[in-house]
């Protein structure tokens, strides 16, 4: 698959939104739908856009996932789950790392076993754990750091 990374464009917000549903879904399954709904309110109004938000798109252009980042920290990271395994999380990490640094952190969900091994696959170590969530809800996260 050929992928470009550019920034982040107004006019793909809701297809953003959408990957970030969809990924959700794919490998959060530890999540209720009312957890779901509650965090996809948070994405959709306030999370893409207080954040700098960089988008991997295929050759027509279509978005097929994205990247978050507060300075150094990623703070989201969500592929289609169409296009998992094909190098996208891949190649927004080295997006990440090229404007950032290889500083980066991010905090993952203990309960994703699957980002958890992305993660330590492309090098990043646990440094701490959280028992709750930013939110203060019962999902223990990850503190990781390249």
């Amino acid at each position: 698959m050929t992928m470009k990374i550019i920034p982040y464009e107004a006019q793909a917000h809701e297809q953003l939104v959408e990957i970030w549903l969809q990924a959700v879904r794919a490998t959060h399954h530890f999540l209720t739908e009312e957890d779901i709904q509650f965090f996809h309110g948070m994405v959709r109004d306030e999370a893409l856009t207080s954040v700098e938000v960089w988008m991997a798109v295929d050759e027509a252009g279509k978005p097929t996932g994205f990247i978050g980042l507060d300075g150094p920290k990623v703070e989201m990271l969500f592929v289609d789950p169409k296009v998992h395994g094909q190098g996208i999380g891949k190649g927004l990490l080295n997006q990440a790392i090229s404007l950032k640094g290889d500083k980066l952190q991010v905090d993952v969900n203990e309960q994703n076993p699957g980002a958890c091994a992305f993660y330590t696959k492309f090098g990043f170590v646990q440094q701490s754990r959280s028992e709750l969530d930013p939110s203060g809800k019962p999902f223990p996260i990850l503190h990781m750091s390249l």
